[in-house]
């Protein structure tokens, strides 16, 4: 990343290069989609500055949280990419760390010894709550943004992922449970 801010807004001039080629329609999504990327990214890289002097990733400190909040605190690394949404290799790279670090231990998987659980540990346990008062304050602010427009911000989030198949809302008589 660099640390000074551009002197152009890049997403708005890759919109103007896009419309002027095709229409302004497809020019709409692409800046859209590019912009949450460039978002994602800054936003990223912001909260890894944040967790640095804990020794965590934004990516390790996930996987804490994942593993905290599961009810028996473990979880087979195949679930944790699927929630984490990243990569088998990326899920084993994230728990190598975590362990390395005492924050998880890894275990078979009860009846089926082919099955890998990550666990945290009371030390992974202190480091997610540490990090967690490091970055509630002001780390999950979106700058510029107004308490209401960040709700809306998650409300148009949800229904984009919804309509592209991250998560079905279950049944209303299966509501409140987690699979």
């Amino acid at each position: 990343m660099h640390s000074e801010p551009l002197s152009f807004d890049p997403i708005a001039e890759a919109r103007r290069q896009w419309a002027r080629r095709w229409t302004d329609e497809p020019a709409r999504g692409m800046a859209a989609i590019a912009g949450l990327m460039r978002v994602q990214q800054v936003m990223l890289a912001r909260l890894n500055t944040a967790l640095r002097p804990l020794n965590l990733s934004f990516a390790r400190y996930e996987a804490l949280m994942l593993l905290s909040f599961s009810g028996r605190g473990s979880m087979p690394l195949g679930k944790m990419g699927e929630r984490l949404q990243v990569h088998r290799a990326s899920v084993t790279n994230i728990v190598d760390r975590l362990e390395q670090a005492g924050y998880v231990a890894r275990r078979t998987g009860g009846t089926d010894r082919r099955t890998t659980l990550a666990e945290i540990t009371s030390a992974g346990r202190a480091v997610a709550a540490e990090a967690t008062e490091l970055l509630n304050p002001s780390g999950f602010d979106i700058p510029g943004l107004t308490v209401e427009e960040v709700e809306r911000l998650n409300e148009l989030m949800m229904k984009v992922r919804r309509e592209i198949g991250d998560f079905r809302l279950p049944e209303p008589s299966q509501r409140g449970t987690t699979r």
